[in-house]
């Protein structure tokens, strides 16, 4: 049976959850628009993302692995998301979800969220006019909270998505679901976080790595950087070693309960220069009194 969502993430059917994420975000590095300006490389950053988005959920992964391309109509997965998503990318999160999880009608939507946590269903009633669904959020909404749109039930609104949200939370927008004699059920949502290749996030702390010229490392300076809110400068201080963290203070994720902040964590990833893009001179000087142990 072929299997090709694996090989858009060029990992075998055996690999494991580990190996699933570490694939997904070199490619999603090497893919990335804002640092691969190859024709193509959006669309194939798209595939990347929509590929790891079914086999990093194991419901998804488990009905892949059942059923294989065949959920593909016989295509391989390039060549369906490609057929799928002329109209955007929307177009095929939208196809995909519903083949996936059973959602009706579109994703995205102005109504107010009716709270969290309990389960689908809401009201017992007949007959029953509320619906469940899925709907998948930006990371940085996720994080930072704002409005994302919704198209269900034929309709198209903006829901308010609070900061702090994590995938397989449930969310209620009242007075969204069927209507029938004067009456209107409820809509409900499961989140999916959308991932993003340059954050990983643990419980309330993003953790992201940022490059360091060697010479900053060495010596200390200091370097930009772009986060979810804004650019900040960050002051690297002398001998800094690859993998070394930082913490900025609650520039994390918020938790909902406490209404406190985590932190951002910056990891270094020492970017070391070409040899031959060096001055001979500081080459040669460097072979006679760099330590060798």
């Amino acid at each position: 049976m072929a299997k090709s969502l694996y090989e858009t993430l060029e990992i075998t059917d055996s690999a494991s959850e580990a190996e699933i994420k570490k694939a997904y975000r070199k490619l999603a590095r090497q893919y990335h628009p804002d640092v691969n300006k190859d024709k193509g490389a959006e669309d194939k950053f798209k595939e990347i993302n929509s590929a790891y988005e079914i086999l990093s959920d194991k419901e998804k992964k488990q009905q892949y692995d059942r059923h294989g391309d065949n959920m593909f109509g016989g295509q391989n997965f390039h060549d369906f998301s490609r057929s799928h998503g002329r109209g955007g990318q929307g177009d095929l999160d939208d196809i995909l979800r519903q083949m996936f999880s059973g959602g009706g009608g579109g994703f995205g939507g102005n109504g107010g969220f009716g709270g969290f946590g309990g389960g689908f269903g809401g009201q017992q009633q007949q007959p029953n006019l509320d619906i469940e669904t899925s709907v998948t959020i930006p990371f940085s909404v996720s994080i930072l909270g704002g409005s994302h749109s919704v198209s269900v039930n034929g309709e198209r609104f903006d829901i308010k998505i609070p900061a702090g949200v994590k995938s397989g939370e449930k969310m209620r927008v009242k007075g969204k679901g069927h209507a029938q004699g004067g009456r209107a059920g409820d809509l409900f949502l499961k989140i999916t976080v959308a991932a993003n290749p340059e954050y990983i996030r643990e419980d309330d702390d993003l953790i992201k790595t940022f490059d360091v010229p060697l010479y900053a490392a060495l010596f200390g300076e200091k370097i930009s950087i772009k986060t979810l809110e804004k650019e900040i400068k960050l002051k690297v201080p002398s001998n800094t070693k690859n993998g070394q963290r930082f913490r900025v203070k609650e520039m994390g994720v918020m938790n909902r309960k406490t209404k406190v902040r985590g932190n951002l964590y910056l990891e270094a990833n020492i970017v070391l220069p070409k040899v031959d893009e060096l001055d001979a001179d500081l080459v040669e000087l460097m072979q006679e009194k760099l330590p060798k142990e």
